[in-house]
């Protein structure tokens, strides 16, 4: 039995959502901004994701932009969010837990001569609204906190946190990195007071290299992409028309049974966790039940090196990760791990599995069960 449980990382597409990418490839393949038939077909698939996205989210269709995915979604909202408002202030808020594409997107704009709050998480790994409320001063110009942690699957308060910028600075800017978020959750960025919001397709079983930026048209952000003025010149660039049609059909596809499919996982989730329970020395990062994700799983395995533990799994035909996919081929201990105070011992021995509408009760059950066998083994070598 193969057992993928790195769908944090990446999701398999679906299969409606490859045909359709074909057909856009190789018989629909014009170019949006020709102006002949073939051109018209490539813009309808644009016109088909704009409003399926809109419609999901409740927004208007010209606030998407369409990008390469989610990292360069949060260097729009935040590079362009700080270019367009520097006038009105130097100061950003972000949370010590977030994604690379966030964190180092700010260590860039430190460099210009922007200031940065960095705010602390608990040991769960959720935001303080207190601290965020200090934060916040008549020189913030952009808060950018993730919705789902994409190392240990915690949410944050958007909603919450959302409704106090607004109320100590209406005219600071609400970013939200919604990569992990988006497709598990119904998100409406009207509602919880979010400005821009990023998420990428191949999290959500749609295809690699293709995602998206909402951006509240009343926000100023300066484009960071120059050239041919594609999409009122907010991303220029010809349109990656057979991602947008898979991102647009993957959204579709992902919402259609969201409340049953996040029933089923959240069985599975806690399956699995009741199950590793069992095993000593194993610790579940993170919060439980619904101030978690249902797809995303930490585990910490005293004794263990993550990465032995990744490779015996991989022998068995499991596959997980070793932490987030963007970072987990450097050495350096994992920064989420490190904020939430996790132990020195367990920063290297920590294991992620993660979840999709595809993973079954009987592969809960096997890695269970290999589990069950590996770990007192591993742990047997090691003495030795």
């Amino acid at each position: 039995m193969k057992v993928y449980l790195d769908n944090s990382a990446t999701t398999r597409c679906f299969d409606e959502v490859a045909q359709l990418m074909m057909q856009v490839m190789c018989r629909d393949y014009g170019n949006p901004s020709s102006l002949h038939h073939k051109g018209v077909e490539a813009e309808h698939y644009i016109r088909y994701a704009l409003e399926t996205l809109a419609k999901i989210l409740k927004v208007n269709e010209k606030e998407i932009i369409f990008t390469s995915g989610g990292t360069e979604a949060d260097n729009i909202a935040i590079i362009g969010t700080a270019m367009a408002n520097h006038r009105m202030g130097r100061h950003l808020i972000t949370t010590q837990i977030e994604h690379p594409a966030v964190i180092q997107t700010m260590r860039y704009l430190e460099n210009q001569g922007f200031r940065v709050t960095y705010l602390p998480v608990d040991g769960q790994g959720r935001i303080r609204l207190e601290d965020l409320q200090k934060a916040i001063c008549k020189e913030t110009i952009l808060v950018s906190i993730m919705h789902t942690n994409n190392e240990i699957g915690t949410l944050q308060p958007i909603a919450e946190a959302g409704e106090l910028i607004k109320k100590m600075n209406p005219m600071t800017a609400f970013h939200v990195d919604a990569v992990q978020g988006f497709g598990k959750f119904r998100i409406y960025p009207s509602r919880m007071k979010i400005d821009l919001l990023s998420v990428s397709a191949h999290k959500i079983h749609g295809p690699k290299g293709v995602g998206f930026l909402y951006k509240n048209e009343k926000c100023k952000v300066s484009p960071i992409i120059y050239g041919g003025g594609q999409q009122k010149g907010m991303r220029s660039g010809t349109e990656n028309v057979p991602g947008i049609a898979g991102l647009a059909k993957a959204s579709e596809l992902i919402y259609q049974n969201l409340d049953a499919d996040m029933e089923r996982l959240y069985a599975l989730r806690e399956m699995f966790i009741q199950g590793v329970s069992r095993i000593e020395d194993v610790k579940v990062n993170g919060c439980m039940g619904d101030e978690s994700a249902s797809h995303i799983v930490s585990l910490s395995v005293r004794g263990v090196r993550s990465e032995v533990l990744l490779h015996a799994l991989e022998d068995r035909d499991i596959y997980v990760s070793a932490g987030s996919a963007c970072s987990s081929n450097k050495p350096q201990p994992s920064a989420t791990l490190k904020a939430i105070g996790i132990e020195k011992d367990l920063l290297e021995s920590t294991i992620r599995f993660s979840f999709s509408v595809f993973t079954t009760k009987e592969e809960i059950q096997y890695t269970l069960q290999t589990l069950y066998e590996m770990i007192p083994e591993l742990r047997r070598y090691k003495r030795h």
